[in-house]
C-alpha cells in the first residue's frame, strides 16, 4: 500500500469573494419619478394656472365673436320609378331603343344623376345667379346702398367660380345606406335663408330633371317618326309604334308629377338651435390644450434647468493665483 505524501497532495482551489449589488426596487424609482414630476409641477404651477386660464379665456372669447350657424334640412326619398312601355319591350327593341336615345332601363340612376346634378357647378351658378344670391354670400364687400361691390380692384370683385365654391361649402348631400334616404341640408348664418335656399334647391332639381326628360322624350319621338317613314317592315313599324307610345306616356306622367326625382318626405322648417359654434365643447377644449401647453413648457423649462446644472458640474473650478 503506497502512501501520497503532503507535499503531493492536489491543492484545493481558492474560493474567490463574489460581491453583490444591492438591487433596486423598481417601485422606489417609481415613487422618485412620481416625486420629482410633481415636484416640477409645483415649482411652475402659476404658469400651468397662466396658460390654462389664458387659454380658456381667448377660446371663450373667440367663441362668443364668431357668428352662429344653423342648418336646415330636407329629407328626401327617391320617387318611385314607374316601369314605362318601353321597358317592357327592352328585350325585343334594345338595340333600336338606344339608336333613339331611349333609356329602357329601370330607371335606377335618375336618383344618382340628380345628385350630380345638383352638386354640379353649371346647376349651382344658375341657381345663384337666378336667386340673386352673390351680394348674400360676399356680404361683407357689397355696398347695399349704392348695390355695387367694394372692392380697391377689379380682381377682388367676387366671381361665379368663388361663389360656386363657397355656396359648395355650405351645402351638403347626404345618403342613408339603411333606408336608402337623403338629406339636403343648408348650413348659414340666417336660418329662414338657409331654409328658404334647402326648399328651393329641391324644388329646382325636380323641376331641372323633369324638363330635361321631357325634352329626351320628345326627341326620341322626333326619331322614331322619321324612322317610321324610313321602314315599310311591319315588325319594325309595330315595335317604333309602340316606342312612341312608351315615350308619349312617360311624357305625360312627367308632367304630372311634380316631384319627379325625390319626393319630399320632411320639408326643411326654420332651425331654433345653431350648430356651430358648439361653446361648451370649445371651452373644454380650450381649458384642455391650455393645460397641456402648460405641463410640456414645465417640463421643458425643469430639462433645461437640469441639463444647466450638470454642464456647470463638470467645468473645473480655476484656483485664483
Amino acid at each position: 500500500m503506497s502512501t501520497t505524501s503532503p507535499s503531493m497532495q492536489p491543492e484545493e482551489p481558492k474560493q474567490q469573494a463574489v460581491y453583490y449589488l444591492p438591487a433596486q426596487s423598481p417601485v422606489e424609482d417609481d415613487e422618485i419619478n412620481l416625486l420629482d414630476y410633481w415636484r416640477i409641477l409645483m415649482r411652475y404651477k402659476w404658469l400651468i394656472i397662466f396658460f390654462t386660464i389664458t387659454s380658456a379665456s381667448s377660446t371663450i372669447y373667440v367663441a362668443f365673436k364668431m357668428t352662429p350657424i344653423y342648418r336646415a334640412e330636407v329629407t328626401l326619398a327617391p320617387a318611385g320609378d314607374n316601369k314605362s312601355a318601353a321597358s317592357a319591350l327592352s328585350g325585343q327593341f334594345g338595340g333600336l331603343a338606344s339608336l333613339a336615345g331611349i333609356n329602357l332601363g329601370s330607371g335606377g340612376g335618375k336618383t344618382q344623376e340628380a345628385i350630380a346634378t345638383l352638386e354640379s357647378r353649371s346647376f349651382t351658378n344658375t341657381f345663384i345667379s337666378e336667386e340673386k344670391l352673390m351680394p348674400i354670400l360676399f356680404a361683407d364687400s357689397w355696398n347695399e346702398s349704392d348695390q355695387t361691390w367694394n372692392v380697391k380692384t377689379e380682381k377682388e370683385k367676387p366671381t361665379k367660380w368663388k361663389a360656386f365654391k363657397t355656396f359648395n361649402g355650405i351645402r351638403t348631400i347626404s345618403e342613408n345606406k339603411k333606408n336608402g334616404m337623403f338629406t339636403l341640408a343648408i348650413e348659414w348664418q340666417d336660418p329662414e335663408v338657409a331654409t328658404l335656399w334647402a326648399n328651393k334647391l329641391v324644388d329646382r332639381i325636380n323641376k331641372h330633371q323633369k324638363t330635361m326628360a321631357i325634352n329626351e322624350a320628345q326627341q326620341s319621338i322626333e326619331y322614331l317618326k322619321n324612322e317610321l317613314k324610313e321602314t315599310s317592315v311591319v315588325e319594325m313599324r309595330q315595335a317604333i309604334f309602340r316606342l312612341i307610345e312608351a315615350q308619349t306616356k312617360n311624357i305625360m306622367l312627367a308632367n304630372v308629377r311634380e316631384e319627379f326625382v325625390f319626393k319630399i318626405i320632411d320639408p326643411a322648417v326654420v332651425p331654433e338651435e345653431k350648430i356651430k359654434p358648439k361653446k361648451k365643447l370649445m371651452a373644454i377644449l380650450g381649458t384642455v390644450v391650455g393645460f397641456m401647453l402648460g405641463v410640456f413648457l414645465a417640463f421643458f423649462l425643469a430639462f433645461i434647468k437640469s441639463q444647466k446644472e450638470k454642464t456647470s458640474e463638470k467645468l473645473p473650478t480655476q484656483e485664483p493665483i
